[in-house]
């Protein structure tokens, strides 16, 4: 659930990008993942920083707790992601691992190295 506070950012088609909540007289751009993207920032600073990330990265390769994996959704409430050998599962017609996490994302999730 959503902090009473925080202001959803969004992107020109109503997709929200993140949120910007209060952070003493200052604010801070946090990612839809629920993760901090900025430190303390001007109102218009901690918007940049949402509009700049995107949703993009959530594309990207992860790891949850060592094991690679795929964001499949993303919602306030939850996150799913799915067992990835890289694609290997899906390139043989298996079907991989569903994850349900809480929102925000738990520590174990983190974006995977680039290779």
């Amino acid at each position: 659930m959503i902090p009473a506070g925080w202001t959803p950012h969004r992107r020109d088609d109503g997709e929200v990008l993140g949120w910007i909540r209060p952070s003493g007289e200052r604010w801070v751009a946090v990612d839809r993942l629920g993760r901090e993207a900025s430190g303390a920032l001007e109102w218009l600073e901690a918007e940049a920083v949402l509009d700049e990330r995107g949703l993009g990265w959530l594309a990207e390769r992860w790891l949850l707790n060592g094991e690679p994996v795929r964001i499949a959704e993303v919602t306030d409430e939850r996150i799913v992601v799915l067992g990835d050998e890289y694609g290997a599962a899906s390139a043989v017609g298996g079907t991989p691992r569903r994850i349900e996490l809480p929102w925000p994302a738990p520590e174990g999730l983190r974006l995977s190295p680039r290779r």
